[in-house]
């Protein structure tokens, strides 16, 4: 069910199901009239979908749609909803610490299912070691800006250069590429040509920048990544437990980054005063990696102990056993309204 017709128009060419689209809130309800829709699943928190949580007869689950330690994972929305599906522990912590009067049962874990699917490789094989950089964007508020592109972003592209035998991919989020803020722009433009740069000179190093690729398929040939605080890295510590992962920090303070981020106790972080010595730290950590017991410990915890597979089942049977409440709730109304 969209409210967008240029999402509708996407959404139909990647999927077989049915899309209805509902522009305005009278088409809204005699859809829903019509669907008897048992359950409804929100994977942002945009305001129309307000219009959706005025019926009555559903119930309403936000998935949201990845797993981070960013401050917007946990807010005041998550009240509006009867369930709010999660990856794990550290979820569950960050609901807790961060709202007000929250009523923790409303959680239910159900490990990470959008990491169980299968994607063809984006990456050829290589015999160098790959690695990969990808940082977030710098989102529409400075309080939830954790980006490292406009930063030490170049910085850290030259260092990740500068190892013996490697192979940089360059991977932003989608929204860096198109940033209207300068310094990102700026920032963006300038590891682009450092790339091409290196690229061009090297030819049988492989190094490149890939813009429009799926990040679950660029992960699976590269050995060790550069990332922010972000889906990203914990999609990282969920699929490639074995390999190190780094976290850049923008804002400098690194007991905020531990605090707010538990990934970064078991990464090695990133920032201006650290970043001259990535080359030296990244070629120590691809010929022996000392945090890989403590990413193990730190994957349980934002994951519980889910294997990749798991999450699918988890999630299918979490939405079934709320089909059958709902049913028995509904019944209850009925024969209430039965009984008097």
């Amino acid at each position: 069910m969209l409210r967008d017709p240029e999402t509708a128009i996407a959404v139909r060419e990647r999927t077989t199901l049915p899309v209805l689209l509902a522009a305005d809130f009278a088409e809204l309800r005699a859809f829903y009239d019509d669907l008897d829709a048992k359950v409804a699943l929100y994977c942002n928190n945009s305001p129309s979908n307000f219009d959706s949580l005025l019926d009555n007869r559903m119930l309403h689950v936000h998935i949201n749609h990845g797993e981070s330690d960013k401050q917007s994972m946990a807010s005041n929305n998550a009240k509006s909803y009867d369930r709010v599906f999660v990856a794990g522990q550290a979820a569950v912590e960050r609901y807790e610490s961060a709202l007000l009067e929250f009523d923790a049962d409303r959680l239910v874990r159900i490990g990470r299912p959008q990491l169980d699917l299968e994607r063809a490789p984006a990456l050829t094989p290589s015999t160098r070691r790959t690695v990969l950089y990808a940082p977030t964007w710098e989102d529409d508020a400075d309080y939830n800006n954790y980006s490292s592109v406009d930063t030490i972003g170049a910085q850290i592209v030259q260092q990740v250069l500068a190892v013996p035998g490697v192979r940089l991919v360059y991977k932003p989020h989608p929204r860096v590429v198109v940033s209207a803020d300068p310094g990102v722009s700026s920032a963006h433009r300038q590891i682009l040509g450092l790339v091409a740069d290196a690229a061009a000179g090297d030819p049988e190093a492989g190094h490149c920048s890939l813009l429009d690729a799926d990040i679950l398929a660029v992960m699976p040939e590269c050995d060790a990544i550069v990332t922010d605080v972000s889906s990203v890295g914990l999609d990282w510590l969920y699929l490639r437990t074995d390999r190190p992962l780094f976290i850049a920090d923008r804002h400098d303070d690194p007991e905020r980054l531990r605090l707010a981020a538990p990934v970064s106790r078991c990464a090695d972080i990133v920032d201006s005063d650290q970043v001259h010595q990535l080359t030296e730290l990244l070629t120590a950590r691809l010929e022996h990696d000392v945090l890989h017991l403590a990413r193990i410990a730190m994957r349980n915890h934002y994951f519980d102990d889910v294997r990749v597979g798991d999450s699918t089942a988890h999630f299918l049977d979490a939405v079934t056993e709320l089909v059958t409440l709902r049913d028995t709730l509904l019944r209850g109304w009925v024969d209430d309204a039965i009984a008097t």
